[in-house]
């Protein structure tokens, strides 16, 4: 078996290095996914992760065994370079984690054993959005592509909407956790003076970033209250940098940048509010900091993006927002930290939503049963599939 795996973006031999150091987790499940790669390596002739988008082209084998190629793309993916560099290894097995048309139909015609394990969500708004996505779901039925697997319910319904069969779509989750801790609910004291934000993710536009610095900005004209924010991530920092001084809040915006994962949840933890607010543009999957924010029972305030919908409901776990509307944010919230009652509530529903979230699939044990192709594993792969009776339950009202 040569196995190769393509992801749109993660270093996967800078994150092995890293973590061979000492060095801690950039992202939740980081060496999880790392060593499950390591595992995989062990029981083929040869694996390879190529990566889209690194800074250089680099090419070379790790300690482990695993072959590690960058590509050296920025935002703009060349696929013929791509299918070159997947054709040079021979695969006989090949894992898609992002959605490049090209390269499903490049698989098909080498008849090449292919499943796809997607992260993100897809657009459908636009014309252009509706004509790929025709092509990628008529790709994805192909009897050559085994397997769909999408993080979450929310984004595996949206391939089920576009087309993919929902016989082929195995949802799948990244949590490890059988419980979501012991933390106590939350209260907000009725008179608050001083509130406490938390961002965690990419500091880019589609994020919504800039809208949650126009948000500080609103609240701060407030003289009874005083707001303080905390962002952990990287990206467009010197453009946000910018943008803080500009709006006048650069005393109560820190830029943490990336944090180790062990200390995301006691920032949260110590916070009021968490802000999730990414533009509907963003691709998101179902992002792992509602996840996180879950565990430590700090409300989330949400924007109204398609991928938290199905789980986030306004004034029962979270409260939601228009995306891109600073204001509409701000006046979230504001009602929040003004209401105990509801911020208490919020804070209690945190660990049954937690619960609501949790999947029978992990990531690496979907890639493991496909590789193992025994009967056994063949029915569990069909038992998970988002056509079973096991969902049907689950999204019932």
């Amino acid at each position: 078996m040569r196995l190769v795996i393509v992801q749109y973006a993660g270093d996967y031999a800078e994150a092995f290095e890293s973590l061979a150091k000492g060095g801690s987790e950039t992202y939740y499940a980081q060496k999880y996914c790392v060593d499950a790669v390591t595992e995989m390596a062990k029981r083929a002739e040869s694996v390879t992760v190529i990566c889209c988008r690194t800074p250089k082209f680099d090419d070379r084998v790790l300690e482990n065994g695993v072959r590690a190629i960058g590509c050296g793309f920025d935002y703009k993916i060349d696929p013929q370079k791509l299918i070159e560099l997947i054709a040079q290894q021979n695969p006989t097995h090949l894992i898609m984690r992002t959605t490049i048309p090209p390269v499903f139909n490049w698989a098909i015609k080498n008849t090449i054993r292919t499943i796809a394990v997607f992260a993100e969500s897809i657009a459908t708004k636009t014309w252009r959005n509706k004509y790929r996505n025709y092509f990628l779901s008529q790709y994805l039925n192909n009897k050559q592509i085994e397997w769909v697997g999408s993080y979450g319910i929310t984004s595996s319904l949206l391939f089920k909407e576009i087309g993919v069969k929902a016989d082929k779509i195995i949802p799948w989750d990244f949590l490890l956790e059988t419980n979501p801790g012991s933390l106590s609910p939350k209260t907000i004291p009725a008179d608050i003076k001083k509130i406490q934000l938390f961002y965690a993710g990419s500091l880019v536009q589609s994020k919504g970033v800039g809208d949650i610095l126009r948000a500080v900005a609103k609240l701060r004209e407030r003289n009874n209250i005083s707001v303080h924010l905390k962002m952990a991530g990287k990206g467009e920092d010197e453009f946000f940098a910018q943008r803080v001084e500009e709006l006048q809040i650069k005393d109560c915006v820190d830029f943490l940048g990336i944090v180790p994962t062990q200390t995301l949840e006691p920032l949260m933890r110590e916070s009021d509010l968490v802000l999730v607010t990414s533009r509907h543009e963003y691709p998101e999957g179902f992002p792992l900091t509602i996840q996180h924010a879950l565990r430590t029972r700090t409300p989330i305030v949400a924007s109204d993006h398609p991928m938290f919908k199905a789980h986030l409901k306004h004034g029962i776990n979270s409260m939601i927002f228009e995306a891109g509307n600073s204001l509409a944010l701000a006046e979230c919230i504001e009602k929040v930290i003004s209401d105990s009652a509801l911020y208490h509530n919020l804070s209690v529903a945190s660990h049954s939503t937690w619960y609501e979230l949790r999947l029978p699939v992990k990531w690496a044990e979907l890639i493991d049963r496909w590789l193992d192709d025994s009967s056994e594993s063949k029915q569990w792969l069909f038992e998970k599939r988002l056509a079973s009776e096991y969902y049907n339950q689950k999204l019932s009202p």
